[in-house]
């Protein structure tokens, strides 16, 4: 059973995080033209979803918007146990896009490689750019995010819990334990 530490973000403050990124991501993009989404299940689809809806507010238009399953790309599947593997959905061409890969929680790093790897064995993007809800430190490989809701240095017994209503809609952060 978890223990609440701390509340991180209420559903006002996510979404509040989320259109800062959804800004910083036109900046740096110079639009939405040439960019698709590609959210890591589960939790990483759900904030991409809730990020491509910011961004076609903000620029009009479409962002293309894929969900990406790395069970099989994990390497750590054996101290996990039994794990589902998922559903990759891209309907859209990747090569030359750029490419922003959501995801919840940063941690290690290992998430991540896996889904670059998995999105390399799919296509060739122009680039990929990383966004993450919360980055709490502790990486094990040379990954950092281009967009940060917020930086969080938990210690290795803390655990990020991010919440989603029944229509995957994000309702809160916390730090647990």
């Amino acid at each position: 059973m978890s223990t609440l530490i701390c509340e991180i973000f209420d559903k006002s403050g996510i979404n509040r995080v989320l259109t800062r990124i959804a800004h910083e991501i036109l900046e740096r993009n110079k639009g939405a033209e040439n960019l698709a989404l590609i959210g890591i299940r589960t939790g990483g689809d759900y904030l991409a979803a809730q990020l491509q809806r910011k961004l076609v507010e903000i620029e009009g238009g479409t962002v293309p918007l894929g969900t990406l399953d790395i069970t099989l790309y994990r390497d750590d599947t054996n101290s996990r146990g039994n794990m589902v593997v998922g559903k990759t959905d891209i309907n859209f061409p990747l090569n030359g896009r750029q490419v922003v890969l959501v995801d919840d929680v940063l941690y290690t790093g290992r998430t991540v490689r896996a889904a670059m790897n998995a999105l390399f064995d799919c296509a060739r993007p122009c680039n990929i750019q990383l966004a993450v809800l919360i980055d709490r430190g502790h990486r094990e490989l040379p990954i950092r995010p281009d967009y940060v809701g917020r930086n969080l240095r938990t210690s290795r017994a803390e655990h990020i819990e991010v919440e989603f209503d029944e229509h995957h809609v994000p309702q809160s952060v916390s730090v647990v334990k």
